[in-house]
């Protein structure tokens, strides 16, 4: 099974953007992440229709915040991402025939809605801005002194 890294990779990229005295191209995120330019596209087009990111053409063009990143929640941004189930549980059968199997059905479903529910909740006490602090806070916190390159690299 293949675990869905878009919120962290989001997240992470989003902290970069937070930090960068300067846009950030499609390019130097996708280095960072290991994957390809339109994927980053792709992603932050949809961060862009919500007001959390603005990009630019040309030189001197790139990503960059467009909002402070104390209004941006996590679960803001997992929603932007379609907000996908983070559990990888599901049922044997969608209409189950036998009772034993509705009882189950009825006592996964009250766990996953609980369990989806604590995750939700947390992600919306927690900011992009808290997330910056933890990671050194600075606007070059996250960058090497000697260089603009991302610090991270694939992986």
């Amino acid at each position: 099974m293949s675990l869905d890294l878009r919120l962290s990779s989001v997240l992470h990229m989003l902290l970069h953007l937070s930090s960068s005295k300067r846009p950030l191209s499609s390019q130097e995120l996708a280095m960072d992440l290991g994957t390809h330019a339109v994927v980053i596209r792709r992603t932050l087009g949809s961060l862009r229709q919500r007001g959390y990111v603005r990009s630019g053409k040309g030189n001197g063009g790139g990503w960059s915040m467009a909002c402070d990143p104390a209004a941006i929640t996590l679960n803001d941004v997992h929603r932007a991402l379609g907000a996908h189930s983070v559990l990888a549980l599901g049922h044997r059968r969608e209409t189950p025939v036998c009772t034993a199997e509705q009882a189950v059905h009825q006592a996964l479903d009250q766990a996953f809605s609980e369990a989806e529910n604590s995750f939700t909740d947390r992600l919306d006490r927690m900011t992009l801005a808290g997330l910056l602090t933890a990671c050194g806070g600075s606007p070059d916190g996250l960058r090497t002194a000697s260089s603009s390159q991302l610090p991270c690299g694939p992986g």
